[in-house]
């Protein structure tokens, strides 16, 4: 025997209240700092309130807004998406993407050697210059 449990219209759908924050946190920090800048020019007390609110919900010291800091940890992209051709897929152009990463980062490492050779050369060639010119005056 299975029960029925109602569920009444204003669990289903959020308040203006939730509504307006969601907005604010999809558009990202600027907009609640543009929110309350607008309180205070209109009303002040709407945008102390914003403020006290921004500082209560440690929006305001945040870097990022809960749904972009759950975004940016990445793991998301290593889960795997349940379709296995398209992880397979995934998986090796991430493969191919790491060997380029590593070949690129030797082709710049052999470019940085080169251009140290190159740059002591050319010191050791002045060097020596200056050498043969302090001998050839005396």
């Amino acid at each position: 025997m299975t029960t029925v449990t109602q569920t009444s219209p204003l669990t289903s759908r959020p308040g203006w209240f939730t509504r307006a924050e969601q907005w604010l946190d999809s558009k990202g920090k600027g907009a609640w700092i543009a929110a309350m800048v607008l309180g205070f020019v209109f009303f002040w007390p709407i945008g102390l309130a914003l403020l006290f609110y921004m500082i209560w919900s440690k929006r305001m010291f945040t870097s990022c807004s809960r749904k972009s800091a759950s975004m940016r940890t990445g793991m998301s992209a290593m889960r795997p998406s349940g379709n296995s051709a398209f992880d397979a897929y995934k998986a090796d152009t991430l493969r191919r993407l790491e060997d380029e990463q590593q070949q690129f980062e030797a082709f710049l490492e052999r470019l940085r050697e080169a251009k140290d050779k190159a740059e002591f050369d050319q010191f050791m060639n002045d060097r020596a210059e200056k050498a043969d010119n302090g001998t050839a005056e005396a």
